[in-house]
């Protein structure tokens, strides 16, 4: 035994728990010691270069990751939008054919409402007409020479010969009274049409808007692209094949550039006209019937008459207020295609690249 050995266990029998400790740090030295003679300064060079390609393969590792995820969230994110608005697209353009219908159905209401107009004046002239002739028959309220004189003149007739006409006035008064029965059925008909489809139109416009989960794939979308083209960046620096990133990140990066609000204001439009179109149809419809009733077409007191002269007159004001509604519903679905259209441009650009 040495005698550095021999002084350190003569050391630990006096000092017990200090010795324990002394032998434990020498352990730890000497393994120190051992280690570092083995290790040559080039092993030390060696195991630092081995280390850092590790550290750079797991970095390039890492950010190609993020190029591929950012990839697939973009796929994800922007696929489908397309077709959301081809969805749009098509029920505008339904909404523009039904509101445009009822336009048609509107201007014949009122062209049929003027023409009637114009039988029922031709008709009270004709009445007036058989009244006179009528009491001309009587020998009522006998006329002076001088208004004797006008009445032949303006008939291009005698006294005998007017009286005997009486039956032809009638008979073309009871044809007039027809047509007008006719045309006031046709104009009640033409306007519930236009009711019809403007109450249509409303329902299509109220339910043909861009909803929040579209809205939210838009906006998903963007961010998608967004992300792509940042992530672009780095794996650039990394030295990767960003090509097919950045011709995605050019065709989708257009959503940044549209206005998805304009579709849903020109829904909004469409339904608010049709609405007003189908309120006022639906008032013009009613009174057009009841003004072409027998009862009030048949009561020849002053009082009636003018009262089916006034229904008649709102009936046709009513059927061009629907008629100007129903244009106006029309302008806003069409625009609402063109709104639609620009956006889808952008989606199905998108939407090819990606696929």
């Amino acid at each position: 035994m040495s005698k550095i050995s021999f002084i350190n266990i003569k050391f630990v029998i006096q000092f017990p728990q200090k010795g324990t400790r002394v032998f434990h740090r020498m352990a730890i030295f000497k393994k120190w010691r051992k280690a570092r003679e083995r290790i040559s300064p080039a092993g030390i060079y060696r195991t630092l270069f081995l280390s850092g390609l590790i550290l750079f393969n797991f970095s390039i590792n890492v950010f190609a990751s993020d190029l591929d995820n950012a990839l697939r969230a973009t796929y994800m994110a922007c696929v489908g939008i397309d077709d959301e608005l081809a969805d749009l697209k098509k029920m505008a353009g339904i909404n523009t054919a039904v509101t445009g219908v009822g336009t048609g159905l509107g201007v014949g209401a009122t062209v049929v409402g003027v023409v009637k107009a114009s039988k029922d004046k031709e008709a009270e002239e004709l009445e007036k007409l058989i009244k006179e002739l009528h009491e001309l028959e009587d020998g009522k309220d006998e006329p002076s020479d001088a208004e004797v004189t006008s009445f032949l003149k303006e008939f291009d007739s005698s006294y005998d010969t007017a009286i005997k006409d009486i039956t032809t006035a009638q008979t073309k008064l009871d044809e007039l009274n027809k047509q007008s029965k006719n045309l006031g059925n046709w104009r009640t008909g033409l306007m519930a049409g236009n009711t019809a489809t403007n109450v249509a139109g409303a329902i299509i416009a109220g339910n043909n808007k861009v909803k929040d989960d579209l809205q939210a794939q838009i906006d998903n979308c963007r961010a998608a692209v967004k992300n792509l083209r940042d992530s672009t960046k780095q794996a650039r620096f990394n030295g990767e094949d960003i090509s097919e990133a950045n011709t995605i990140v050019d065709a989708c990066q257009e959503y940044d550039y549209i206005d998805i609000s304009s579709i849903n204001k020109r829904a909004k439009g469409a339904m608010v006209s049709s609405i007003v179109g189908a309120t006022t149809g639906l008032v013009g419809t009613v009174t057009s019937a009841v003004a072409n009733t027998d009862k009030t077409r048949n009561d020849n007191t002053d009082a009636e008459k003018q009262k089916e002269k006034n229904l008649n007159n709102a009936s046709n004001v009513l059927a061009g207020a629907s008629t100007v509604a129903s244009a106006t519903a029309t302008i806003f679905n069409a625009t609402q295609i063109s709104a639609i259209k620009k956006v889808a441009a952008v989606a199905e650009k998108c939407t090819g690249v990606l696929k």
